[in-house]
């Protein structure tokens, strides 16, 4: 079987239709692509090209990384980690508000920053990149409110809990990527690799981003493709109802870094499913493993 073939048999096995790029990030052709064009949801990865506006805002001196804010949670948008999980004010830094964006995937973190950098910024930094298909609509507050819309619900309790009756076929402008922030597979291993390459933001920032997200708590997606000590996955998750993406950069010593960007789409709306995860992490292993390569001199 082709590499091709190896991946849609591993997406089909899990119940799911799933789209795939990778490609090493030394600026080489060398590609895997499974419909690597198409434009998919990004859930929560739209917080990967969030930072790196946050990180060109603070090259700019438009922000003060360290500058502290105190927030109720209450007042915050909704989530199952970081700001929103908590029950009293608490005060962190701009800098720590990016950090559990990354490696909590923390709703209220990064509705706020992106109420501080705003849409425009986010749009010009991907324009700079030439990622041309990749259109933020909003945060996570925006889908929310378009999820209780859709779902005829009153609270976002309620509409994911709508969501994950396998008893419906809900068609949600959350799940469709004419309607809903979008991106293809291809823009976003593009721009991990051009991040990597340091071409993106100051070296500061650089090494900023990736080590936060080398922090990302999630290891039952890529990482688990890669359960060795000494690889590094660098990643962001990202998950709405039956969507459930990852896209990331594997790192194994003295070889080259390979971006991996899978998105998925799952036949079931159950709230867990372990299959279509698995499913991820093993697609990322035989595209990345088809792109290693040793770096010149090892």
């Amino acid at each position: 079987m082709t590499v091709a073939e190896r991946i849609h048999a591993v997406f089909a096995d899990a119940g799911c239709t799933g789209r795939l790029h990778a490609r090493r990030c030394d600026g080489g052709p060398a590609e895997v692509s499974i419909g690597g064009t198409e434009r998919v949801v990004t859930a929560s990865v739209y917080k990967l090209p969030l930072l790196l506006a946050y990180c060109r805002a603070v090259d700019a001196g438009r922000i003060d990384p360290l500058e502290r804010l105190t927030l109720t949670p209450a007042e915050c948008t909704p989530g199952p980690t970081g700001i929103s999980a908590l029950h009293d004010p608490v005060t962190l830094s701009r800098r720590d508000l990016a950090t559990s964006m990354m490696t909590v995937s923390d709703n209220a973190a990064a509705d706020l920053l992106l109420g501080e950098i705003g849409l425009p910024r986010v749009h010009d930094l991907l324009d700079s990149l030439g990622l041309t298909r990749t259109r933020l609509v909003g945060g996570t507050a925006d889908i929310q409110r378009s999820l209780i819309s859709d779902t005829d619900t009153h609270s976002t309790v309620e509409a994911f809990a709508a969501l994950a009756d396998n008893d419906e076929a809900w068609t949600v402008s959350a799940y469709d990527p004419a309607y809903t922030s979008a991106t293809t597979p291809e823009e976003m291993t593009r721009l991990l690799s051009a991040l990597w390459r340091g071409e993106v933001v100051s070296p500061q920032q650089t090494d900023f981003a990736r080590a936060v997200m080398r922090r990302q708590v999630w290891p039952h997606r890529i990482a688990a493709g890669f359960p060795h000590r000494a690889v590094s996955v660098a990643g962001k998750t990202g998950t709405i109802g039956i969507i459930r993406n990852e896209v990331a950069v594997v790192e194994f010593p003295g070889e080259y870094s390979v971006a991996v960007a899978v998105f998925t789409r799952a036949a079931r709306a159950d709230p867990a499913l372990p299959a279509v995860d698995a499913a991820i992490a093993e697609a990322a292993r035989i595209a990345v493993t088809e792109l290693r390569r040793a770096l010149p001199g090892e």
